[in-house]
């Protein structure tokens, strides 16, 4: 069983054609930037000190038309979602913390007044958004409900006298949290907080508060101080005591109040506008899936430098060994390398996605849409936690020096796991749009209402089983060794996971009976497996299509090959799976791990030229541990 040869040498340059894409002309752009501003490593630095870096290069940023990309042009803005996302995501080959406050200014701040906000909103505030004459924030999370946003227990009453909103913290449990540019630079918020008008609460909405200013009052703001990572973002606490905001603060696109306290709302349900106007707000989410990739990419660049350059223990002849030529070295990264190129090929594919679906999309679409969009964040951000650590191992001691950049790496993406929603949480929600596609009557994520629905209309809403597990039974049986590198092989075993774990989620949770919570409770292991399956099936499709796209027939053949080892190394870590449910037999399995090494062996000369495609400005790979 032989791996197909590989030109000796491949130009980089062919496979950053591919990997650039759509927006190629504007990460060109974006790197020359980057490769021009002195950059300075915060390994040194405090807090304060850190924080006024990333400020000063805000509004460095500012200065250029990128942060107003995914703004209406009406308003100085690009018109260019993707564009916009695609810009945050390069930011994280650099001083992460850039990238996420970055991210709250405009994407989460500047996007919820764009999304939330109607035309009042945005004459007044869009323009200043971006210039960064008004920073803000987005106070979403309290202290006892992160995940659970739609049981929020900020309140906003209305008074008709006053024709304001009164926005109140009840208790300590209601204070928002871990708030990007609360503790120092920011001015306004948008607070989500639930609506009362009339004696009677309609849900979480949002309002723009002010909390620093010489009118200000009421307004409790502490600082979260010094984190694990991210320091230069100024993270703060909120508590609002009886803090009176104009009836105009309401972010009315979705649910407006009349000066009589009179609510309406384009939308009927309570649930449907709620989930309408999270909805809207998945640019953040979309952001970090992509900075998670490329602060990845930078550890894989940096590892596997160091892995060329660094020699230990002899031959038999004397010579000494770069580590990169031992089995083991290589498992650990470039396994890992091909998951990257994988993700970055379903990122691209998202993205294109968030940029060209309308705004009058129908709601299956915008669900999809939204249900991507968790999943890829929720597998991108657990490889990266996975992959810059093993970056960090790969580079020994050297690899612990912060002045080498890895341990940075890995303090400031471990919360990408849990911030812009929990990834646990994520692929549930992943799974409940499989089972349910997203029927209308399906209002809440509780585990209850979860339960209770599938238990009364699943079986109409379930996949139907397709020739794929034919062609997977055909394909196990065979003894061609070349199967294991037959893409139809590959992408009909990951359809076939996909719809058997979903069918047997879908049997399990039929049984709710009079104990709807206790069975998704305990079906939760198997709830998760379906999400993070049908992820698995949407990244390597992804993948193949991008083959398709490259012109260049030696980068295209590199591609096929790194294609292989995503595949062929998923198979091998849920082997146990394929085993048990008889979709692998004992000697194919062992035949998968036999061609990852075979793989691995074949791409050790490329993996420089791999990484070296990332094109990731050389001042951002400027370690210690690499030089001569």
């Amino acid at each position: 069983m032989d791996t197909p040869g590989l030109p000796a040498k491949i130009d980089p340059d062919a496979l950053t054609t591919v990997l650039d894409g759509r927006w190629a002309g504007l990460r060109r752009a974006v790197r020359a930037q980057m490769a021009a501003e002195d950059f300075q490593d915060p390994a040194d630095l405090d807090v304060e000190a850190h924080r006024a870096q990333v400020l000063e290069w805000l509004r460095k940023l500012a200065e250029t038309d990128r942060p107003g990309l995914g703004f209406d042009p009406a308003y100085g803005g690009g018109g260019d979602v993707g564009g916009s996302v695609m810009s945050f995501e390069m930011l994280g080959f650099g001083d992460l913390s850039l990238m996420v406050k970055a991210g709250v200014q405009w994407g989460l701040f500047g996007g919820a007044v764009q999304l939330l906000g109607t035309e009042r909103h945005h004459e007044r505030y869009l323009r200043k958004i971006k210039d960064l004459e008004l920073l803000g924030c987005f106070a979403m999370t309290e202290h006892g409900h992160g995940s659970d946003v739609q049981h929020l227990r900020t309140t906003a009453t209305y008074d008709p006298a006053t024709r304001e909103f009164v926005v109140h913290t009840p208790d300590r449990g209601a204070m928002k949290e871990y708030i990007g540019n609360a503790a120092r630079d920011g001015e306004l918020a948008v607070v989500f907080a639930q609506l009362v008008t009339g004696g009677e609460s309609r849900g979480v909405h949002a309002f723009l508060v002010p909390i620093r200013g010489e009118n200000v009052s009421g307004v409790e703001i502490e600082d979260c101080g010094r984190k694990a990572g991210l320091n230069g973002v100024d993270n703060g606490r909120l508590a609002f005591t009886q803090v009176r905001v104009p009836r105009e603060a309401l972010l009315n696109r979705f649910g407006d109040v009349a000066e009589d306290g009179t609510y309406s709302s384009p939308i009927e349900s309570d649930g449907r506008r709620f989930f309408t106007m999270l909805g809207t707000l998945i640019r953040g989410r979309v952001s970090v899936a992509g900075s998670a990739g490329s602060a990845t990419k930078r550890a894989l660049a940096l590892a596997i430098r160091y892995g060329e350059q660094r020699r230990q223990f002899a031959r038999p002849d004397g010579e000494e060994v770069v580590i990169l030529d031992y089995r083991a070295h290589q498992r650990k990264l470039l396994p890992a390398l091909a998951t990257s190129y994988a993700l970055h090929f379903a990122q691209e594919a998202l993205v294109s996605k968030l940029n060209d679906i309308p705004e009058d999309a129908p709601e299956e679409e915008q669900r999809e849409l939204e249900s991507r969009a968790a999943g890829i964040k929720a597998v991108s951000t657990w490889h990266a936690t996975a992959t810059i650590q093993a970056a960090r191992e790969a580079c020994g001691g050297s690899g612990y020096l912060s002045e080498n950049l890895l341990p940075g790496l890995k303090a400031d993406t471990d919360v990408f796991t849990t911030f812009e929603g929990d990834n646990t949480v994520l692929l549930q929600l992943v799974a409940k749009g499989l089972l349910t596609s997203y029927k209308e009557q399906f209002e809440d994520l509780s585990p209850l209402a979860t339960a209770r629905f599938v238990a009364e209309q699943l079986v109409e809403a379930m996949i139907e089983r397709t020739s794929a597990r034919k062609v997977v039974e055909r394909l196990t049986e065979a003894d061609d060794g070349d199967v294991l590198y037959s893409r139809e092989w590959h992408l009909k075993l990951f359809e076939d996971r996909e719809e058997h774990v979903l069918g047997g989620v879908a049997q399990r949770l039929r049984k709710a009976g009079s104990d709807p919570f206790g069975v998704f409770n305990d079906a939760q292991d198997h709830v998760l497996r379906a999400g993070r399956a049908h992820v698995d099936r949407v990244v390597l499709e992804a993948f193949v299509d991008a083959i398709e796209r490259c012109a260049d027939a030696e980068a295209r053949e590199l591609l096929e090959r790194v294609c292989d080892l995503y595949a062929l190394a998923n198979i091998e870590a849920d082997r146990g799976w394929f085993l048990e449910h008889g979709r692998l037999t004992s000697g194919r399995s062992k035949a998968v791990t036999a061609a990852v090494n075979a793989l691995c062996a074949d791409l050790r000369p490329h993996a420089r030229t791999l990484v070296d495609a990332f094109a990731i400005p050389e001042q951002y790979l400027a370690a210690p541990m690499l030089r001569d």
